[in-house]
């Protein structure tokens, strides 16, 4: 894995997405609201660090990489991220105390190490490198694997064993080549150039299914370019081997009372309910 954003991984040419994201970020889901996996064990308890001493909280992220963080149409810095980062300052009592600022992703990482910011919250991928420099908060949300199925193909059953000796369709050369061979070895993978491949191809009838990123997936089945031929189909898959840690904060590793505030925080939304709630603002149609 490379010190790239998790859209490196799985969201490689998703920016194209980018007006048709955000433009379906108001859409109302059409089924019943879906569910965000909680990520903290009901009965952990974090402790609550004192930060009466912080002078400020200075999150530093990008506009990249939608839905979680890039300009809306007025230019004000918008996304899953942004919100979730003043809701954990909101959680903190700090909001007096918060700034969230959009430089290159490029230049997060020396960023923060240089003190020109205190938390990078952006989608940047764990690395043992990383590791080596910094310290992650708890995950907060995870990008899970999913099929997609063309809905003329008759498929008797509901799990992906209803898949077997049909052609599923992968890109080839992504971490999705490797999980669909590694998790599903019966089924006959067909691999693509490009994302866009696999999907014509799906529209197209050249494939019954497809294997790829949950957060893809989702958008295009609902967006007129599928023309409502599919539909997500089991799962959802969840591999840190394959797909990485999932979305976390990154800190320096001095900052140890801050990182514990910040996992203290991102337990304390996730029970609570507004984890959930940021969640389905930008993601109404589900991962999951």
């Amino acid at each position: 894995m490379t010190e790239s954003k998790l859209a490196s991984l799985t969201l490689k040419g998703f920016f194209a997405f980018g007006l048709l994201l955000v433009s379906s970020l108001a859409a109302p889901a059409q089924q019943a609201a879906p569910s965000l996996p909680l990520l903290f064990d009901a009965r952990e308890r974090l402790a609550r660090p004192d930060l009466s001493s912080l002078v400020r909280l200075r999150f530093l992220t990008s506009v990249d990489f939608p839905p979680f963080n890039f300009t809306d149409q007025n230019g004000k810095l918008s996304g899953f991220n942004v919100d979730l980062a003043r809701e954990i300052c909101s959680e903190l009592e700090i909001s007096d105390k918060c700034q969230i600022q959009a430089i290159p992703f490029a230049d997060l990482k020396d960023a923060l190490a240089a003190s020109q910011g205190d938390a990078v919250i952006a989608g940047l991928a764990v690395t043992p490198e990383l590791r080596r420099q910094f310290v992650f908060s708890r995950p907060y949300l995870m990008l899970p694997a999913r099929f997609v199925r063309k809905l003329s193909v008759p498929v008797e059953g509901k799990t992906a064993a209803a898949l077997a000796g049909r052609p599923v369709g992968v890109v080839k050369g992504t971490v999705h080549e490797a999980m669909l061979a590694a998790f599903f070895p019966a089924l006959k993978a067909q691999t693509f150039d490009t994302k866009d491949a696999l999907l014509a191809a799906l529209k197209d009838g050249k494939v019954d299914a497809a294997f790829a990123d949950a957060l893809q997936l989702s958008f295009w089945v609902s967006s007129p370019a599928s023309d409502k031929c599919c539909a997500l189909f089991d799962g959802p898959y969840l591999s840190e081997h394959f797909l990485g840690e999932g979305m976390t904060i990154m800190l320096r590793q001095k900052d140890s009372v801050l990182t514990s505030a910040i996992d203290h925080a991102l337990a304390a939304l996730s029970r609570n309910g507004r984890l959930q709630e940021i969640y389905l603002r930008y993601f109404p149609y589900g991962l999951y």
